[in-house]
């Protein structure tokens, strides 16, 4: 197993746009939170110590912190403020792997060897990151996902007891919260009771992910077997001439480039995990990072990452002469090129980009990012989703939650019998609120239910929202509901009529004291 260090600031966000905020030294200093679609991500230490954490919503931090000031998210800005760490590590002479800004790893096997030993070589990296940026977090074991753990509390794991030092973590470190929720509601609640497990059983009950959640806990890497080299000659790349001058043109070259590539490896059945960007400029300057990930590539996110990091590169003058901030390069980017470093076998895995499920993926990332915007337009309760939950009427059986906010607990439960529900088909269309209507007999009065459930007269006309009085063709009902009859303050009387009328509309009328509602509509 290959030994791994890890360097990761969880609020690497926070200080790459607000640098003067999170210093080990300001923890009284201005309470920051950075924001992602509403919820928070990261915070300065002035907003860890009121409690404000990552993952609230901003109404929650606001709550906990009145005077926290917020920040939206820049990614590009966190690139472009990580790549000095990402250079002081390489500067030990070995391959560093970037998977998302503030996360590093590299292998310890070489500087370990001059540096006196593992020990030594944290001392070192530590040395020339401090600097750097905030109070970092490191940690040495065997295999990214264990050094991941390892480093929140700043340990070196010995060689051969990741699997005793992960065995006693709760499941939900896996990363994987759905399958952590449906591991723990079997019993498996921490990772050792994942990795005692026959690997068939465990594969057999839940595919693909759960093997590779298991090998997590098991202190291995997380792919079936170790991770395949792909051949050179499986990279694309493109001569740009003449060179490009801005940063845009460079990004839609490299998306097309990710297509292409994406096939490529789509015809051998295989699944990139470790992606090399190179960018060449006409001066002969060559930049080169090498970014890992688990399955979330897509085309869009390729070339979002290469802006982010042809910025970075230009903000540290790569090439001589350019401006800051104007995306331009001296002389122009010359050649830009993708190579897939580490691929394994794409079979039963789902992957966005190298598994082929391009549309689905990079389709949900532009949604989420569509909604991010309004909701920052418009307020977090402008865009709502639909969550099933208990109720008789059909406006009951759906509650609407702004997108983002977690589902609430619900009363009834959606599927359970519900005496005096409709049978399907539900109303297409269900107004809120429901508008006034009339139900009339042929004397032109209102059509009552007596405590019998029986009408008082044969429903002859109906009226909505004051429009004109329809005729009805047909009626079903009255469907009555007595709720909470044992409760004087709480009980519901109601009845239900479902109407025709002779010009082929369908309503769904609510009767409850003495007063008609439209409680949905017909197609």
């Amino acid at each position: 197993m290959l030994r791994t260090l890890v360097l990761c600031c969880p609020d690497w966000a926070a200080y790459a746009v607000a640098p003067q905020a999170c210093g080990p030294a300001t923890a009284g200093g201005v309470p920051i939170a950075v924001l992602e679609q509403h919820r928070v991500v990261a915070t300065s230490p002035a907003a860890r110590a009121t409690g404000v954490r990552a993952g609230q919503r901003r109404r929650e931090a606001e709550a906990h912190c009145p005077e926290l000031s917020f920040i939206v998210r820049d990614k590009g800005a966190e690139v472009r403020a990580f790549e000095p760490v990402a250079r002081a590590l390489e500067s030990f002479g070995v391959p560093v792997t970037v998977r998302w800004p503030g996360w590093a790893a590299l292998p310890t096997r070489g500087p370990a060897r001059r540096l006196g030993g593992e020990a030594g070589l944290r001392s070192a990296v530590l040395e020339r990151v401090t600097p750097l940026g905030p109070s970092w977090q490191l940690g040495i074991a065997d295999g990214a996902f264990a050094a991941s753990l390892a480093a929140e509390t700043g340990t070196i794991v010995p060689p051969g007891a990741s699997a005793a030092f992960l065995a006693p973590l709760a499941i939900e470190r896996l990363g994987d919260p759905e399958l952590a929720d449906l591991l723990r509601r079997l019993g498996l609640v921490r990772l050792g009771d994942l990795a005692e497990l026959p690997e068939g059983v465990v594969l057999a009950r839940f595919g693909t992910a759960g093997a590779m959640a298991q090998r997590r806990a098991k202190g291995l890497e997380a792919t079936a077997g170790a991770p395949r080299p792909v051949a050179v000659e499986l990279g694309v790349g493109r001569v740009l001439d003449p060179p490009a001058e801005r940063v845009e043109a460079v990004v839609l070259v490299a998306r097309a480039l990710a297509e292409e590539l994406a096939e490529v490896l789509a015809r051998r059945g295989l699944a990139c995990t470790l992606l090399a960007l190179e960018a060449e400029t006409a001066t002969g300057v060559l930049a080169r990072r090498c970014w890992s990930d688990e399955g979330g590539w897509t085309p869009g996110l390729v070339a979002e990452r290469l802006r982010w990091q042809l910025e970075a590169w230009l903000a540290l003058g790569e090439g001589e002469g350019e401006g800051e901030g104007e995306g331009e390069a001296d002389g122009g980017i010359a050649a830009v090129r993708l190579v897939p470093l580490e691929a394994i076998p794409a079979t039963g895995r789902q992957l966005a980009l190298w598994g082929r499920s391009v549309e689905s993926a990079e389709t949900k990332v532009r949604a989420e990012r569509v909604v991010a915007r309004v909701q920052g337009m418009l307020g977090e309760k402008s865009v709502l989703r639909p969550i099933r939950c208990g109720g008789r009427g059909p406006g009951e059986q759906i509650l609407l939650v702004p997108v983002g906010d977690p589902a609430p607990r619900l009363v009834g439960t959606p599927d359970a019998p519900w005496p005096g529900r409709l049978p399907a088909p539900a109303p297409a269309v269900v107004p809120d609120p429901p508008p006034p209507a009339r139900l009339c007999d042929r004397s032109g009065l209102l059509v009552a239910v007596d405590g019998r459930g029986r009408p008082s007269a044969p429903p002859a006309s109906v009226q909505v929202a004051g429009g004109a009085i329809e005729a009805v063709r047909a009626v079903a009902g009255p469907f009555p509901v007595d709720e909470r009859f044992w409760d004087r303050r709480r009980r519901r009387r109601r009845a239900r009529f479902q109407v025709l009328t002779e010009t082929g509309k369908g309503y769904l009328l609510l009767l409850e004291r003495g007063e008609y509602r439209l409680e949905g509509r017909y197609d």
